[in-house]
């Protein structure tokens, strides 16, 4: 069924975003001048600028007010984004909890379990990480063999086993992660959703440096930890279709949204009209994969509008989810690989008062077509749920 769609948005919308850019430009740091968030220092900097947010109703805008929002809908959500991303503001160290467990939580969760943890994942008090894949189960989700076991006595139960690429997991104070409830099932059976304190007796966590020395992941192990039955996120036995919400946030329209990109593009773009002036063969070489790459941004901020209209409208995000995801991350690739381009030998020199953006973001899109869940998998999903095309 086709659904309009109106690109004009209303004038209360208009002075939403005026009020935000407003805010934006008076309480924003300058770009990339906090300590990476990778880093103790960087983190604890980037937690200080959600509570900065927070303290003003801006970190969760289109949340309901009783849990630090302004209650307002997914187009305001998607205006704060633009002027987020056009004043170059910082990464969301609480993205995890922000973009991706609190759409579950308000689903699944229940409201003891929204009041305990919602504000303290909107100022930044509380930082989560993801405790889902592990060495044998990467994007094959359904394959762990981390577990649970229940203690009637203590109302509760005792998880083994071990997490990977735990994002944000060295300096997070929770986790939330699927383990198997019921031995005897497979695959997406017997899976349950946990919320877990990483300074719980028995949790150890290892940071994973990066191609750069830094901590942005981790990998956690858990010895017989203890989680009470209030930490259980959708129900015994259904974790699978929780984490399948999350994944839709994570893949659809939360944790990417077009402003990322179009405001990458247009930088892009600058940059390449700077370079016509000065190495115009340089600049010609480069004009496809330029235009190729605005093109593609533009396409992702028109779609995410048309998906916005239809959950609106009462529709929801399915397996279109997986062509998303699929899209944004080929989408940074092909913005850094074009800028890197037009750079050539220069886009690597770092170093003492010499930035690198370009090429820290390209080194970052590499990563795009893995987390969560690599595109390999992605395609696969469109092909069968999406095109009804046969299982290989």
């Amino acid at each position: 069924m086709d659904i309009p769609m109106d690109l004009r948005f209303t004038a209360d919308q208009e002075a939403f975003r005026r009020d935000a850019r407003s805010w934006l430009e008076a309480h924003a740091p300058a770009p990339r001048s906090l300590p990476s968030l990778d880093t103790a220092e960087g983190f604890e900097a980037h937690r200080a600028w959600e509570q900065a947010m927070f303290d003003d109703r801006w970190s969760v805008v289109s949340w309901p007010e009783e849990f630090g929002g302004r209650g307002v809908g997914i187009l305001e959500w998607l205006i704060f984004e633009e002027e987020y991303w056009r004043v170059q503001a910082p990464l969301r160290v609480s993205q995890n909890g922000v973009f991706l467990l609190a759409p579950t939580m308000f689903e699944f969760g229940t409201e003891q379990q929204k009041g305990r943890f919602l504000p303290a994942m909107a100022s930044g008090r509380e930082i989560w990480c993801q405790g889902w894949s592990e060495p044998d189960a990467g994007s094959d989700l359904a394959g762990i063999r981390s577990r649970a076991v229940r203690s009637e006595a203590d109302d509760g139960w005792f998880l083994t086993g071990q997490k990977t690429w735990a994002s944000r997991g060295a300096f997070a104070e929770w986790c939330f992660g699927l383990f198997r409830t019921d031995p005897e099932t497979e695959r997406h059976r017997g899976l349950t959703y946990f919320l877990i304190e990483m300074d719980s007796p028995g949790v150890t966590v290892r940071p994973i440096p990066q191609i750069d020395g830094e901590t942005g992941f981790a990998e956690i192990f858990f010895e017989d930890v203890f989680v009470p039955d209030t930490q259980v996120l959708g129900g015994v036995g259904k974790g699978w279709n929780v984490a399948m919400a999350t994944a839709g946030s994570e893949r659809g329209l939360s944790l990417r949204s077009p402003a990322r990109y179009t405001e990458a593009a247009g930088r892009l773009v600058a940059l390449y009209a700077g370079l016509q002036a000065d190495q115009p063969d340089r600049a010609a070489r480069s004009a496809d994969s330029v235009a190729q790459a605005w093109m593609d941004a533009e396409a992702y901020r028109l779609n995410t509008l048309w998906t916005a209209t239809r959950v609106l409208d009462g529709g929801s995000v399915g397996p279109e989810a997986s062509a998303n995801k699929i899209h944004w991350s080929e989408t940074d690739l092909a913005i850094h690989r074009a800028a890197l381009g037009l750079l050539g030998p220069a886009a690597e020199l770092h170093g003492g008062d010499v930035d690198a953006p370009w090429l820290d973001g390209y080194l970052f899109a590499l990563a795009g077509p893995i987390y969560a869940g690599t595109n390999e998998i992605q395609r696969n999903v469109v092909a069968e749920r999406m095109l009804g095309l046969p299982r290989g």
